[in-house]
């Protein structure tokens, strides 16, 4: 490339260039390679996509009231979340968020909720924990904003 520099003495000198190969597609390889399942990809929380997804499961009104309320307060907190309200079974769904790997998930169903509450899980360890729908919400922002 005749690309040339001169040194404090005044000398031309030619420059070297090299290339590691560090680049933004090998880190991303690398993080799936280190983190995932049989069942997809599990996200470290810096580079998800989205950091939590929120699912919800059937197309009653007060799930989906539930879903988006969620959501909004999620959204207006900053979290980086995705509403699946598509009229899938809950399977496909379910199924579809492990294959992203979204770090966190809020499922919202019409039996959970027949009781006041809602379900959250790590997509890591997939344990399950419940709770009211504003403790869930509160809960998820702690876990995110720590987990960034």
């Amino acid at each position: 490339m005749s690309c040339v520099f001169l040194d404090e003495s005044g000398n031309r000198g030619s420059m070297i260039m090299g290339c590691y190969g560090l680049g933004i597609s090998r880190t991303i390889a690398a993080a799936i390679e280190q983190s995932h399942d049989d069942d997809g990809i599990i996200w470290p929380m810096p580079i998800a996509p989205f950091e939590v997804v929120v699912t919800a499961i059937g197309r009653d009104e007060n799930v989906l009231g539930t879903a988006n309320d969620v959501y909004e307060k999620l959204l207006a907190a900053g979290i980086d979340v995705l509403l699946d309200d598509r009229d899938e079974r809950p399977g496909v769904k379910f199924k579809d968020a492990d294959l992203i790997g979204f770090p966190l998930r809020i499922a919202i169903g019409a039996k959970s909720l027949a009781n006041g509450q809602i379900e959250w899980s790590w997509r890591r360890d997939r344990a399950k924990q419940l709770g009211k729908p504003e403790d869930v919400a509160a809960r998820v922002i702690e876990e995110v904003r720590k987990a960034r």
